[in-house]
């Protein structure tokens, strides 16, 4: 059997027709198959290599911390360098009131815990959360997911989980003195990339803090450079209770992350006692891969050429089968009419050297989430291949 037979036969499936190709090589925004074919990555891993594949100093910080250690404890008991240095940076890099980290394996166990602590703190049951939202497929990620389609098949989820329309501001209302969170994504991404009016994101963050609520902003697809800036919420000019991190936060090792101020954070050490936690968690290869690329993020200047590299992408992407373009910085949605229509696009795009996929909640949208330092050529490339991929299919 040769791998692709091998990969179909043993490794879980999770689609009757998954890509299945066999990459074998990943450098920057190129990836190599088996045939020796070269693909410009236009999904990074689904945001995940934001500073590219590979990059030397996040290969060099993996080598170090393998030659001092791996696995040791549980999370949370022994003080381990990398995961502490990380901490410390994260936090130097975000507002003065979030400056507590839980770590985590992904970015849905960081909802669960995030969920928790929500509850811990405010000794409240409801949850709200948003129509057309991902959060994650684990159980409870599963319970705020806002699309039915996706959720039912999985009966019962946790009960008290109100889903709200997203950037409509009468919905507001229905937060109250029972909600203990509110889980938004920052800009819902699966949607189709639908960024929210700065206004509402405001009345939002005004409402929760009448009410006593914790404001949660799932920043997994979006932080780390993804919509321009550091963090997506920098550019509605409010400050989260508490942050979701993961994909990109690790550099490409998997990594999730919680964080909130302290005071909220030290409900889960009692009542009880291990309130949340994780046996690998905070690995510290993972967590010296995660700083390694974080300070790529700031000493490079990777972020501040994201929006004119947006600002390409939209001015080459013109064809009349596309129906729109949203997008919030290199985060992308490439309308079409149907996804009969943008699944051939992508197929062909595949063959003809980009590699690019499909919304979950908006599957007749192409998408476009390049590792952030691709280059102008590069983009000039991949679109011309995309438009050549159109007038194909």
């Amino acid at each position: 059997m040769n791998q692709r037979q091998l990969f179909l036969q043993h490794v879980a499936q999770t689609s009757p027709a998954p890509l299945a190709l066999e990459i074998v090589k990943a450098e920057g925004s190129i990836l190599w198959d088996a045939e020796g074919k070269q693909l410009i990555d236009l999904i990074a891993g689904i945001s995940v290599c934001n500073i590219g594949h590979r990059h030397t100093k996040v290969v060099e910080a993996i080598k170090h911390q393998a030659d001092q250690y791996l696995h040791l404890l549980v999370y949370g008991e022994l003080v381990e360098t990398p995961e502490v240095q990380y901490a410390h940076y994260l936090t130097q890099h975000l507002p003065a009131s979030l400056n507590s980290v839980y770590f985590t394996n992904s970015g849905a166990e960081a909802v669960e815990g995030a969920m928790k602590l929500a509850k811990r703190y405010t000794n409240r049951t409801q949850i709200i959360a948003f129509k057309n939202s991902y959060h994650g497929s684990t159980q409870g990620a599963l319970s705020i997911m806002g699309d039915e389609y996706w959720r039912n098949a999985y009966r019962p989820l946790l009960p008290d989980v109100l889903h709200l329309d997203y950037n409509v501001f009468d919905d507001l209302t229905f937060i109250t003195e029972n909600t203990a969170c509110v889980i938004a994504e920052t800009v819902q991404a699966e949607a189709g990339v639908i960024a929210p009016g700065k206004k509402w994101m405001q009345a939002l963050r005004q409402k929760c803090t009448e009410t006593g609520t914790l404001l949660i902003l799932d920043e997994i697809q979006t932080g780390f450079g993804r919509t321009g800036s550091l963090w997506g919420f920098e550019q509605f000019e409010i400050v989260p209770d508490i942050v979701l991190l993961g994909k990109a936060l690790g550099g490409g090792m998997p990594l999730g992350a919680f964080t909130a101020d302290k005071n909220i954070m030290w409900s889960l050490t009692s009542n009880p006692v291990l309130g949340h936690i994780t046996t690998f968690g905070g690995h510290p290869v993972c967590c010296a891969a995660g700083l390694a690329a974080m300070k790529v993020l700031a000493e490079e200047n990777i972020i501040p050429p994201v929006k004119a590299k947006e600002q390409l992408f939209l001015s080459l992407l013109k064809h009349p089968k596309i129906k729109s373009i949203k997008s919030a910085g290199l985060l992308i949605a490439v309308e079409f009419d149907s996804y009969e229509t943008n699944k051939k696009i992508i197929d062909t795009c595949i063959v003809n050297g980009v590699l690019t996929d499909w919304f979950l909640f908006a599957a007749n949208c192409l998408r476009i989430a390049p590792p952030l330092n691709i280059s102008n050529e590069e983009i000039e490339k991949a679109c011309t291949i995309i438009i050549s991929s159109i007038e194909a299919s």
